[in-house]
């Protein structure tokens, strides 16, 4: 209990009346007042309740309840919680000591300091070897399985030398790694137990924006076994933090609270069915505000299951870059609706290069289904087989046509079908200078020798190149689907393009490409 909860505790003490003082009160009360010489008491009329609400006006909400209570009572006894102890680096816990400003010989024992003094660099290692030290950690996890098969997150169990697993019933068991995959940030642990309460899994492509989902873990390590009711805020939605683009998206926001802790914990419906695994939360102060991030349970059962049976996963993948359809871009790909996926870039020898795809088609189809854009597209491919055949509903220049894909295998090495944007003083109508890809410029920039187009020298603050996030060291491919290979090609392009007419940029950037919509400054028309 905290000094300002205790002080609080004590005032209230010093003031309060014990029990017998207090009848006294309200018998001389009755005895001294009086009216019309009838004492005050017997007339006095009793404190009254308000009345209950009747059972129609809130059954809605007590129907509600009761359905949520259900819901917890039957997805509760199958979360865990899940100890994870790892062993830090030497090289870590050195900096670390060094960032708290500790003197090196405030390591020595008490009464050597003084012969010592301050030690050189280095020594005080010498004296003391830093040996790795232990690291705890704690998420959460699903049972999907009565024979103690457990999901959960990789970055959960990622680096663990000993894993414990809390069940509902208080029972802690030792688990074991059954297998994980980075990409997807998944991972099955196995403890040796039978008859286990488990949980049934949910479609989540069947999700809508607005329906009722829970999120059960233990927030912040401590909490356990709580649970939280939101909505699906929103379906489909792209890895923010964009560490990988090759990793696939398709994430499923909800506004139920999840917090440090809540990390592999199950994301259910309203009929109590994993539809998801909490995953991450957007935050500034490291605490849920809002919008938490689960991985759909379309990816994390053909994961589980893979793992369970091989102890790997073998991820499908096309070697290609995109870009969402929009609104903005449709128009510029002929396209009626501002759905699909606008192939960006083809990697060499990929599946997609060997099919024939090319930079500006758009998938709109796979295998008959529409796609609706990048990231679906990219979740699905991912969860091919490789070595399967898939067939690609394309728009080419306004026409449609049907290619057959092999799909590929997955290395972390290569390319996979990201789908993601890329993240920068001049006067003009764009705001940007150009310059040509020499040797030079490549060497500097890291460009590949593949990349063919113009680097961007600078971008002005606040200009249609800035707003289309256009940054030094870009390369600008195509102007109007058009591909440009030197600054005045790039210039006569750009100045060809008429007044208050917006440019489609294919750019290459950070390792990709993806087409910009850049909105010229009609103000200016002198420059780029």
């Amino acid at each position: 209990m905290s000094f300002e909860t205790n002080k609080l505790v004590g005032n209230a003490g010093r003031v309060a009346v014990p029990a017998g003082a207090a009848a006294a009160l309200v018998l001389a009360a009755g005895m001294f007042v009086h009216h019309n010489g009838v004492h005050a008491a017997m007339i006095a009329s009793p404190i009254s309740s308000p009345a209950p609400m009747d059972d129609n006006s809130v059954s809605s909400l007590v129907a509600l309840d009761n359905a949520v209570e259900a819901v917890a009572a039957r997805v509760t006894p199958a979360v865990v919680n899940v100890a994870v102890t790892s062993r830090g680096s030497a090289e870590h816990q050195v900096g670390e000591d060094q960032e708290d400003g500790q003197e090196q010989g405030q390591a020595l024992p008490p009464g050597l300091q003084q012969f010592f003094g301050q030690l050189p660099p280095g020594m005080m290692q010498q004296l003391h070897p830093q040996q790795p030290q232990l690291e705890h950690g704690i998420g959460s996890g699903i049972i999907i399985s009565p024979d103690g098969y457990i999901v959960t997150n990789n970055h959960v169990i990622d680096g663990a030398v000993e894993m414990r697993v809390t069940l509902h019933d208080r029972r802690v068991l030792k688990a074991k790694l059954v297998g994980r995959d980075p990409l997807t940030d998944i991972a099955v642990i196995k403890v040796e137990a039978h008859d286990l309460p488990s949980i049934a899994w949910g479609d989540s492509t069947k999700l809508k924006p607005g329906q009722t989902v829970l999120a059960f873990g233990s927030p912040f390590g401590y909490f356990q076994f709580s649970v939280t009711r939101g909505i699906v805020s929103a379906v489909d939605r792209q890895n923010p933090y964009r560490d990988d683009a090759r990793k696939p998206g398709g994430y499923i926001q909800t506004d139920a609270a999840i917090n440090p802790g809540n990390s592999g914990g199950p994301l259910v419906n309203a009929r109590g069915e994993l539809v998801g695994i909490n995953t991450f939360i957007i935050s500034n102060g490291g605490s849920f505000a809002g919008a938490g991030f689960a991985i759909p349970s379309q990816m994390v059962r053909a994961t589980a299951e893979q793992l369970i049976k091989t102890g790997a996963v073998h991820h499908g993948y096309l070697g290609i870059g995109m870009n969402d359809v929009t609104p903005e871009n449709a128009s510029f790909f002929n396209l009626k609706e501002a759905t699909g996926a606008i192939v960006t870039q083809v990697s060499p020898d990929s599946p997609a290069a060997q099919a024939g795809l090319k930079n500006g088609d758009v998938i709109d189809e796979l295998n008959g289904q529409k796609v609706i854009n990048g990231g679906a597209l990219q979740v699905a491919v991912s969860e091919d087989t490789p070595g399967t055949t898939i067939a690609l509903g394309l728009i080419r220049n306004g026409s449609s046509q049907t290619v057959n894909v092999k799909v590929g295998e997955y290395h972390k090495d290569a390319e996979v079908a990201s789908n993601g944007e890329s993240a920068g003083p001049q006067k003009g109508r764009l705001g940007l200078a150009v310059a040509e890809l020499t040797p030079d410029v490549r060497q500097q920039l890291h460009i590949p020798s593949q990349v063919q187009g113009v680097a961007i020298q600078s971008v002005r603050p606040g200009s249609p190149a800035d707003e289309a996030s256009l940054a030094p060291g870009d390369v600008i491919l195509e102007v109007d689907r058009h591909p440009v290979t030197s600054a005045e090609q790039f210039v006569n392009a750009a100045h060809a393009n008429p007044t208050g007419k917006d440019l489609l940029l294919l750019v290459w950037s950070q390792g990709g490409a993806s087409y910009r919509v850049v909105h010229p400054d009609a103000g200016n028309q002198s420059g780029m």
